[in-house]
């Protein structure tokens, strides 16, 4: 994020707009990923199961997200899923929309079809590719978008690797090693993230990484940094995994991004995973490097969070404002017409 974009970001907070927007565009996905967040229970909460929302095709869905963006005037838009492929060809009309209304977009993909050539001409879109492990058990957890496909995917784009760390990953040595390896002799990858698995509260999955396997996979990780410098993982973000904000309230990430169903109508609260996040295993490399951010302090003693916090209450007790008087006016017209 560059300065400017922060203080963009700053202006749309104080004036009640969220500057981040997440669309789930699609409930549809060919894969069934264990542990996957979008389709458990509790995702939507009284909105229901994914799969049971309205899904949206060909001019409808464009028509619907580009409202949106009119509506909410967003600086950044993520296109998630579902996997937004399964509509690649509304986004093949979509993302250059969007880029020439000037909004940065990245699109989470497993890559399981071919990402179209010509969209790497597209300005400020983001391709993000989730890979979970090395092939062996990633082809295991994500058939049908293996590693060979994704390989043939991806051929003459730049992309970001995203590795969400489950526990299976750290019963082998050298794990993470070989993993770089592989993807940073990729001409086509460009950065690679690492996640931490994210549970929801009493959820007793084999993906949860105890207290010990996080300090030891973040221990590894910055080991491994000058070897791979593909592998974006500043000390910021190391720190916000260390010590992940304790709620929805305390996440910056979550409570500057709007979360958008894939019926273009409802909002996923309190953040992108929906249901209720244990927030104290957090491992949301967005709220992790927020986090971090907000902890800074200005001056030595001011930090940055409170300044945030106080520019978000201004803005959204703004917002209401405008939308009572809105509302007051209008009753007020009506009446008006009524007496006459």
């Amino acid at each position: 994020m560059k300065k400017i974009d922060i203080i963009r970001a700053w202006g749309r907070i104080l004036s009640g707009h969220p500057p981040m927007l997440s669309i789930e565009i699609t409930r549809e996905c060919p894969l069934r990923c264990p542990g996957c967040y979008a389709y458990e229970p509790e995702h939507l909460g009284q909105l229901g199961p994914l799969r049971s929302l309205a899904d949206y095709k060909g001019q409808q869905l464009i028509d619907g997200v580009i409202a949106l963006v009119r509506r909410y005037r967003p600086l950044h838009i993520s296109i998630v899923g579902g996997d937004p492929m399964v509509r690649f060809r509304e986004l093949d009309i979509l993302l250059p929309r969007l880029s020439k209304m000037g909004i940065e977009v990245q699109l989470v993909t497993s890559a399981f079809r071919q990402i179209p050539p010509h969209w790497a001409q597209i300005k400020d879109l983001h391709i993000v590719v989730s890979i979970d492990g090395l092939q062996p058990d990633h082809d295991v957890r994500r058939t049908p978008a293996t590693y060979d496909r994704i390989l043939k995917s991806i051929v003459g784009h730049s992309i970001t690797v995203h590795c969400t760390v489950t526990r299976q990953m750290t019963a082998r040595p050298k794990y993470f090693e070989e993993f770089l390896s592989f993807w940073s002799s990729k001409p086509e990858v460009n950065k690679i993230w690492f996640s931490l698995f994210t549970p929801q509260v009493g959820d007793e999955l084999d993906e949860i990484l105890s207290p010990q396997d996080r300090a030891a996979v973040l221990e590894e990780l910055a080991r491994l940094r000058p070897q791979f410098p593909k592998m974006y993982l500043p000390n910021v973000v190391m720190e916000g995994y260390r010590r992940p904000p304790q709620s929805p309230a305390e996440c910056i990430f979550a409570r500057t991004t709007l979360t958008i169903t894939a019926d273009l109508n409802g909002t996923i609260t309190p953040c992108q995973f929906g249901g209720n996040p244990d927030c104290t295993q957090c491992g949301c490399i967005a709220s992790a490097g927020l986090k971090a951010i907000g902890d800074f302090r200005l001056l030595g003693f001011l930090p940055v969070k409170s300044i945030f916090f106080a520019s978000d209450r201004i803005g959204k007790t703004a917002a209401r404002m405008l939308k009572n008087s809105a509302w007051l006016l209008a009753n007020l017209v009506l009446l008006s017409l009524d007496l006459s």
